[in-house]
């Protein structure tokens, strides 16, 4: 009865179902790893000491940004240069933009500098002329999914959709950092645009979708062996129908049709389709 199990058509079958469901098991191993991760990396920052309360440290000292040096104060030297608006940020629920001017420093490279946030329409102060030493909490650099991003251009001149290396490397003629820092003091007629915790590090909603995606990946491999051995169930029911003679071999043609059409309808007539000896 279960001879089918050999055709060609239920190996294709089997092979299928013997690699879906270890794909499926290893993706909700995965994803369940990922939640496992963000909780840990949640834990360790109740207990990792408050970032802007450690001494301040030289910029390069703490490049690249990673989850143990985001947030910290960082420290570097220069002078101001180009300045932009990144629009559509809020602070405190309202809506307005960051004043992002560049930190030309005596490397060579700038440092996208948040001086502050400002309302809406209003106009940016100038930046200082002369040469500055400034402090700030370190950030990494923006992408298209952090709040307030634009990732799809059209902005006017002067404007900066993300606050991202990428981004401003086309817009001057000098390299950049892969980082920016926000000013905890900022100047006259601008307000603190206060550190952001860095992505991936706590059990926001994101966190939570990868333990939804763990279950749906494990709900997955329960449906192909639940299909499989439905389709094996069926078949098998078929098989022995056809061999008590239940069905008719093989799929119906024309003129088996037409002979079933015939009967049928002389059954509805009353008229009995057996013929008389």
């Amino acid at each position: 009865m279960y001879r089918f199990l050999l055709t060609p058509r239920w190996w294709g079958i089997n092979v299928f179902v013997l690699l879906a469901i270890p794909f499926c098991i290893f993706m909700g191993s995965w994803q369940l790893s990922r939640f496992e991760a963000r909780v840990a990396t949640h834990d360790s920052d109740q207990h990792r000491p408050d970032p802007t309360r450690q001494a301040s440290a030289p910029l390069a000292s703490l490049l690249p940004v990673t989850l143990d040096t985001s947030g910290r104060q960082a420290r570097a030297t220069g002078r101001y240069g180009a300045q932009f608006l990144v629009p559509d940020r809020v602070v405190d629920g309202k809506q307005g933009s960051y004043v992002l001017t560049l930190l030309r420093t005596d490397g060579g490279k700038a440092l996208p500098v948040v001086r502050g946030w400002l309302p809406a329409g209003s106009k940016a102060p100038a930046p200082p002329k002369d040469e500055v030493t400034v402090t700030g909490s370190l950030q990494a650099s923006e992408n298209s999914g952090t709040d307030g991003a634009h990732t799809q251009g059209g902005l006017p001149s002067g404007q900066l959709g993300i606050i991202s290396a990428a981004s401003l490397v086309n817009l001057v003629p000098y390299p950049v950092y892969d980082a920016w820092i926000t000013l905890p003091h900022p100047s006259a007629g601008l307000t603190a645009v206060p550190a952001a915790a860095p992505q991936n590090s706590g059990l926001d909603l994101k966190s939570f979708q990868n333990l939804g995606y763990t279950g749906e990946w494990f709900v997955f491999a329960g449906f192909v062996v639940f299909m499989w051995f439905r389709l094996i169930r069926r078949e098998a029911e078929a098989a022995r129908d056809l061999a008590l003679g239940l069905v008719p071999e093989g799929p119906p043609g024309p003129e088996n049709a037409q002979r079933t059409d015939r009967t049928e309808s002389l059954d509805d007539q009353g008229v009995s389709s057996t013929p008389v000896r």
